[in-house]
Formats: C-alpha cells, structure tokens, sequence
C-alpha cells in the first residue's frame, strides 16, 4: 500500500500528470460550452466570492490575505468568461456590512486589496458601479469607490458592480430611507406616501436601480446560503452553490452554473 501511494504521488507531481490533467480539462470545458444553450444566458450573474481565507489556510498559507489576493485575481477571469458568455451585468460581492466590525489587522488589509482591485477593474476598462454603504466606509474606500463609478460611467459593455459595505438589509432600509426624503422634498405628506407606496417604488432607490435584477447567483465554497446578498433583488433567482473555494474557480465551474441555470423552468414564485 504504502508503495502504491508513493507511486500515486510521483505521477502527481509529475509535468506530465499535470499536463493531461489540464488538456483533460480543457476538453471538457469545450464540450460543455458547445452544448449551452445561447439563449438561456443569465443577464445578470451575481456572486458570492466566498471562501479566500479557507482556501489560504488549505494551502499552508501564513498570511490569509494571500487568498484574498488570489482570490482578486480571479475576478478579471470571471468578467472575461461573462462577456464571452453574453452576461450584461455582474454583482462581486467582495465585502459585507458584517465584515466591517472585523478586527483592524484583518480588515485593513483585506480593504487595501480592495482599493488595489477596484482601480485595477477601471483600468482594464470595465464599467464599474459601488453598490454598498459607502458612508460605512473608510475614506480612502469609498473615494476610490466613488471615483469608480463616476470615471467609468460611459462605458459600454459589461456592467461590474462591486459590492463593498454591502447588505441586503440595509440596501432595504436606505432604499426606504430615499424614498422617504425624496417625497419630503417634493412636499409629499407621510400620509400620501403610504397611500401609494408599492413595490416599484423601492426598487428605484435601491443600488442596483435601473439593472435587472440577478438571474442566477453563485456562492462558492460549499455554503448554501445567501447571507443577505441582494435580498430584495434575488426573489426570483436561480441559485447554484460550488463547492470550490473562489481561488480554485475555473472557467468549467462557471460553465456548469450556465448550463445548471439553462436546465432549469424559471417559474418565477408561481
């Protein structure tokens, strides 16, 4: 037994193993692409980048920020794949309102790399929109959040937000809270307001206001949760969760929640 394993571990390690794994790989990718159906693309793909610090640790990492990191670099992968795929519009859920209560000496340089990466997103040229709380943010977020959103404005093509401060509960409560001074401003009466208050109107002061609302949202790292991501949004969505840490996300994962998504009778609450 134990010269079996050996054995099964040099072949591992070898160029060679690695080589047919990947051509294996791309392959399959191919197979599943040929067969999604082109019109059952979502427009709107969310997704929930879960599980950087688990996958760091998996690795031996000292610094759990480097799946942080790794994790970053993902993203331009998955834009790339969703444009080839005809996505109009992604949600990166990349830090929440619960993140922010997290110790300074994680949460500093967790914000940094999100600083890093937001201004990597602009100069690649995508059109980027903040979607959070930014006045929970620290300055220097925000500003560069901010700036962001107003330096890519007119672009066309596919549209990223980045959600950093984010909270599905909250995104509610400041959409009602827009809502509510709009009509004062207006000299609308609390009265009047509740009168004709509907479901519209608070999807046009929500953060996403004027996109679609997400087709499909994808958690990866096994969970089978939301954890308040896009409450209001995702009434109708498809949901696929992965079981890979974000790091480890290839482009066939991305390919089977296509196809799992184009499988499926979109019944919508019915």
């Amino acid at each position: 037994m134990a010269v079996r394993r050996n054995m099964k571990a040099r072949i591992k390690s070898s160029r060679f193993y690695w080589a047919v794994r990947d051509l294996a790989y791309r392959m399959y990718e191919g197979r599943v692409e040929k067969h999604l159906p082109r019109d059952e693309v979502p427009r709107h793909i969310g997704v929930i980048l879960d599980g950087n610090r688990r996958w760091a640790r998996e690795m031996g990492l000292a610094d759990v920020n480097s799946g942080h990191r790794v994790g970053a670099d993902k993203i331009s992968e998955l834009l790339r794949w969703s444009t080839e795929a005809g996505v109009e519009v992604v949600t990166l859920w990349l830090l929440s309102t619960d993140n922010l209560s997290r110790p300074a000496r994680e949460l500093d340089p967790l914000l940094r790399i999100i600083e890093e990466t937001v201004e990597g997103l602009v100069a690649a040229g995508w059109h980027v929109q903040a979607v959070g709380a930014l006045d929970l943010l620290p300055d220097n977020t925000a500003r560069v959040l901010k700036n962001a959103g107003e330096s890519t404005s007119n672009r066309d093509g596919l549209i990223v937000n980045v959600a950093v401060g984010y909270g599905g509960r909250r995104e509610i409560a400041d959409a009602v809270r827009s809502l509510l001074l709009e009509g004062a401003a207006q000299g609308t009466s609390i009265e009047e307001l509740a009168e004709r208050l509907d479901v519209e109107h608070i999807a046009e002061h929500l953060y996403t206001r004027g996109q679609p609302d997400p087709d499909l949202v994808i958690r990866t790292s096994g969970e089978q949760r939301l954890s308040g991501f896009m409450l209001w949004q995702s009434a109708h969505s498809e949901f696929h969760f992965c079981e890979v840490h974000w790091p480890d996300f290839r482009k066939v994962d991305f390919l089977r929640a296509l196809r799992s998504y184009a499988a499926r009778h979109r019944r919508f609450g019915a």
